[in-house]
């Protein structure tokens, strides 16, 4: 039996809760054509087993040797052996081969899947397809079993770490360098070896997202090593055009265009406003915020789907925007997409509990959840 539908009437974390309550046997595959991205988790009486994404395989054996978990020798000794007949999976034989004990085997598959449902459980649109049915041959290296429940709550914490660490580090893009060093700084320094591994790729060009790719190492834990590096002076950000230097860039030239477009809104100029953060996307088309603005025009001027358009790709460059994640609530509120609302509006509340606007957003989505629910009731009465 399959169980099908758009992400906006159905959020992918309530996707998770229903095939983990009733236990379900099957296949997941969430689609975004927005993302140009697909990804695909196998359930077995509720628990995830395997979960696979389009835009980034993470090959097993790549993994294990960038991470250092084995040599490069092995990888290539186990993969002549399967082009020699072994039907065996790539881990069963580094296993064999004891260039990796099963444990850690298991460890880094876990670590696979994991980053998986965290991208997907990012997702607020898109499509999402359940096939129920016993599972074939899951392409996973070792048998692994995680609690439905224990990932959401794993993705929920992250979401409310971010709130403290993106006001440092505001986005994967941003480069850490080696702080210079003061008179008064300490001539050792005392890291824990995850920190360490970090300083060791800190090289003035790669950001953080190539960073964590270099280690192996999920993005958010590498995220929160360099706030912890820059909290205690050892490291500086930049933005990646502009390290250690006034950074007189495309980025800095999007930013009179972010004011003017925030002065026509003041103003009531819906017009101009839209005409500015057109150019500041053309001066930064990496800019969430130039994405933030037009959505806003778009949005005052009664376009919300075109809103909401934007607000997507804003997600797309920045997921960490608690603004975007504001925005695209009271877009898809106008809209009547009300579990789309809420869903994005918990996640800003997740990111920015103590906001000013908490209070208000809090009312909002409640008004949603109580106006979704008599909509429900119209319809089935």
């Amino acid at each position: 039996m399959a169980i099908e539908g758009p992400l906006r009437e159905l959020g992918i974390h309530d996707v998770f809760q229903l095939l983990d309550l009733s236990r379900k046997t099957g296949t997941l595959t969430v689609t975004s054509a927005l993302r140009d991205n697909q990804g695909t988790v196998y359930f077995d009486g509720g628990a995830v087993v395997y979960a696979s994404i389009r835009s980034n395989p993470h090959p097993l054996g790549q993994l294990l040797v960038r991470s250092g978990r084995i040599a490069e020798g092995d990888l290539l000794r186990a993969r002549q052996q399967q082009e020699r007949g072994d039907a065996r999976k790539l881990g069963e034989l580094l296993v064999e081969m004891r260039a990796i004990t099963r444990r850690e085997l298991e460890r880094q598959v876990r670590f696979q899947v994991e980053e998986v449902v965290f991208e997907l459980t990012s997702w607020s649109e898109g499509y999402f397809s359940f096939e129920e049915g016993e599972l074939g041959d899951v392409p996973a290296e070792a048998t692994i079993r995680i609690s439905t429940e224990s990932l959401l709550m794993e993705g929920a914490r992250r979401i409310d770490e971010w709130s403290r660490i993106e006001s440092r580090v505001r986005h994967l893009g941003m480069v850490p360098v080696l702080a210079p060093v003061s008179d008064d700084h300490p001539t050792l320094l005392d890291l824990l070896p995850d920190e360490w591994a970090v300083l060791t790729e800190i090289d003035g060009s790669k950001d953080i997202r190539a960073i964590a790719s270099n280690l192996a190492r999920s993005e958010f834990e590498v995220a929160r090593t360099v706030y912890g590096l820059l909290s205690t002076g050892v490291v500086e950000l930049y933005e990646p055009d502009g390290v250690g230097q006034a950074r007189g860039s495309v980025a800095d030239d999007a930013e009179p265009h972010l004011q003017q477009a925030q002065r026509a809104l003041r103003a009531g100029d819906t017009d101009g406003a839209m005409a500015a953060a057109r150019q500041a996307i053309v001066a930064d088309p990496q800019s969430a915020d130039a994405r933030l603005a037009l959505a806003r025009a778009l949005a005052r001027a009664g376009r919300h789907a075109d809103a909401i358009e934007e607000l997507h790709r804003a997600l797309q460059l920045d997921t960490l925007n608690a603004d975007v994640h504001l925005e695209l609530g009271y877009a898809a509120a106008a809209r009547g997409h009300f579990d789309e609302a809420v869903n994005s509006w918990d996640r800003y509340l997740r990111m920015m509990p103590a906001a000013p606007d908490a209070q208000r957003v809090r009312a909002a989505a409640a008004a949603a959840g109580q106006l979704r629910a008599l909509l429900t009731e119209h319809s089935d009465g």
